[in-house]
């Protein structure tokens, strides 16, 4: 079996455009919610999205190409592109056979949707654009990334909702460990902060109705009310450690463990003991070959929905002890919830503070819910040094994907 390293990693969310940014602006605790503007949500009772408004194709897409995409796609494409240049990835030094890519998304191109279906309605069948169907399937991350870098090994995408970018990584990873691949580009993207998402999500009381962005996003506090839409994307280049060293490659960390199950319980609702989450994080730490006593961080899946956080908790509670010592934060009270794109990023974060041994604090509470009895981490924790951390993440339909993260050391 090979060790499974990274190489490079990319991100854009609404507190940070590009992995720097994102991860200089997540540890400084920046919000990055704001009122929206992208469409008129009046008549939706929703204010409030965590909305990118400083993305520009054409820094790493292209004008023409991002014609032919769905912002869905762009998000991704500018996170894959980022990643592999930081990783260094070249066809000189790897061979397309054995490069390969598994880019998720939750929804795909639903303002593509949205627009061409209105547009039908509006102005007959003949009109809808021959583009509709590329830009709108939610494979199409996937194949334009496979086609930029010339990726010949497996291309496919993962639709786990909001676990799908956790898993994305998760079965990038099972492909370089079981030596079916040397590197692989993996992640998740989301762009539905359109009339359609937030309509949908508000009629299933889902969405926060706070009209505050710095009281919207509340993970873990007793007076949460629904998780805030987000949108953006993430990527990891995933690599084999003997393809790293035969270039001199940087190391950023490594990927131990993975871990994904199924409530089998319900089209929305967690269920309320955490089985499945409980079973998941035993799954990652084992491949792992730690023990809970090993982790000094989990990134939380923290929608700041009643259901998900009390769960959550409960089954961090069940597996780590009542007591523990393991700090907990939800980033979505700075970014919301970037559905598919959710685990990618928090995946990004979480690598990223294992190196700069500071982790993001859980913002968003102002009065931890007694249910939620978790250590989260704040301004008094948050500098610390460990070497393992988990990053969960729960999707409708009870998906669960868990991801065990190793800072890196040759041993």
């Amino acid at each position: 079996m090979q060790r499974v390293v990274i190489t490079g990693m990319g991100a854009i969310a609404p507190n940070g455009n590009g992995y720097q940014n994102f991860v200089n602006n997540s540890l400084a605790g920046k919000i990055g919610i704001k009122p929206i503007t992208k469409f008129d949500a009046s008549e939706t009772g929703i204010t409030v999205a965590g909305e990118i408004d400083d993305f520009d194709p054409k820094d790493y897409v292209g004008k023409k190409e991002a014609r032919r995409m769905d912002l869905y796609s762009q998000y991704a494409m500018q996170t894959a592109a980022e990643a592999m240049e930081m990783a260094g990835i070249t066809e000189e030094n790897t061979k397309p056979e054995d490069l390969g890519v598994i880019y998720g998304s939750g929804i795909g191109g639903l303002t593509t949707i949205q627009d061409q279906v209105l547009r039908m309605h509006e102005k007959g069948p003949r009109r809808v654009s021959p583009f509709f169907i590329p830009m709108a399937i939610s494979n199409m991350a996937a194949g334009n990334i496979s086609i930029r870098f010339n990726a010949q090994n497996i291309s496919t995408s993962i639709a786990t909702a909001c676990a799908t970018g956790t898993n994305s990584i998760g079965e990038a990873y099972r492909q370089i460990k079981e030596g079916r691949a040397q590197v692989m580009i993996a992640g998740g993207s989301e762009a539905t902060v359109n009339e359609t998402a937030i309509a949908g999500f508000a009629a299933l009381t889902a969405l926060s109705q706070s009209t505050d962005p710095k009281h919207a996003s509340l993970p873990f506090d007793k007076d949460r009310n629904g998780f805030v839409l987000g949108e953006g994307a993430g990527a990891m280049i995933l690599e084999s450690l003997d393809h790293a060293k035969a270039r001199n490659a940087k190391i950023l960390g490594e990927v131990v463990g993975y871990g994904t199950t199924s409530d089998a319980y319900h089209i929305t609702s967690p269920d309320p003991e955490g089985k499945g989450a409980i079973r998941a994080m035993e799954m990652a730490m084992k491949e792992a070959q730690i023990s809970p006593r090993d982790v000094g961080y989990i990134n939380a899946h923290g929608t700041a929905t009643h259901a998900n956080d009390s769960g959550e908790a409960k089954a961090i509670n069940k597996l780590f002890g009542e007591n523990s010592n393991v700090l907990v934060s939800s980033t979505k009270g700075m970014t919301g919830h970037l559905l598919g794109a959710a685990g990618a990023i928090e995946a990004v974060i979480t690598m990223a503070s294992l190196n700069e041994g500071k982790l993001p604090m859980n913002v968003g509470v102002f009065n931890q819910d007694p249910e939620c009895n978790v250590t989260l981490v704040n301004q008094n924790n948050q500098k610390t040094n460990t070497t393992y951390a988990l990053s969960n993440s729960f999707g409708f339909g009870g998906h669960n994907a868990v991801l065990t993260f190793k800072k890196w050391s040759e041993e």
